[in-house]
């Protein structure tokens, strides 16, 4: 069986639909394993700015105080996670809400603690306990909270948790689900790309704005991470044509020539 991990980005929780959910059943009862990674920022700064907590950004990540960082895991590993996997359920789909602290799931280092805080970088991934779990038929759903050596918590980027999960499950799918159907130029949905491409659109301006640093985590994933392709789609509908097919683009190493 060929695993699909899916990551679900903050901005596009809150509009995931039933077609998202009945495509992930679809896809389980083809077959595929499906591992699932979100992150949630909009939430995030929500409840910060309720709470009346200053947060910052430094070189695209959240800088994570001590107060940030339990209201980052109250949010991701409490009120987010637990949507997903409630909705899982509704869609007739067997989950378990985790973060990177539960059985040492995802073991990460700090980046900078002066610059950045409690924000980690992946050192590990528990994948023997995370195929326990979907050999028993359940969908892990990942918050990404990691744990240190030392057993303290960090925050960490859910791009990157999701790149690194799909790379240690040697996933044959990482989709980046996003509120665009896609990567477009002219209107028209690209349905694939190879790594130069996106650079190159990158640098022409086609792609621009929060599709940027999606595309560079694709990117990284594939230059480093070994995955031989990653996939942007739209979580506002079904993620698979009518033909069984995936949508969204497709962005690999290299094209194949016909």
């Amino acid at each position: 069986m060929e695993t699909i991990v899916i990551k679900c980005g903050g901005s596009i929780l809150s509009e995931l639909s039933d077609s998202f959910f009945n495509s992930i059943k679809e896809l389980k009862d083809s077959g595929y394993k499906v591992v699932i990674v979100h992150g949630g920022g909009p939430e995030i700064a929500q409840t910060l700015s309720s709470l009346n907590l200053k947060s910052e950004f430094v070189n695209g990540l959240r800088k994570t105080t001590k107060e940030v960082l339990n209201v980052v895991e109250m949010v991701l590993s409490g009120t987010v996670n637990k949507k997903v996997v409630v909705e899982l359920g509704k869609a007739g789909i067997p989950s378990v809400g985790l973060s990177g602290c539960d059985a040492e799931l995802i073991k990460v280092k700090p980046v900078d603690l002066e610059q950045l805080g409690y924000v980690g970088e992946i050192v590990d991934v528990n994948v023997s306990f995370l195929e326990y779990l979907i050999s028993q038929d359940y969908v892990p759903v990942i918050s990404p909270i990691g744990i240190g050596e030392d057993f303290t918590k960090f925050n960490i980027n859910a791009d990157t948790a999701a790149a690194s999960v799909a790379i240690a499950l040697k996933a044959k799918h990482l989709l980046f689900v996003t509120d665009v159907d896609g990567i477009k130029k002219d209107g028209e949905v690209l349905p694939s790309l190879s790594t130069d491409s996106v650079l190159s659109l990158i640098d022409e301006g086609t792609i621009y704005g929060g599709m940027i640093p999606k595309v560079k985590a694709a990117l990284s994933a594939l230059n480093e991470g070994g995955l031989n392709e990653i996939t942007i789609i739209n979580g506002k509908s079904s993620l698979l044509s009518v033909d069984g097919t995936l949508k969204g683009t497709k962005i690999v190493k290299e094209l194949e020539v016909v």
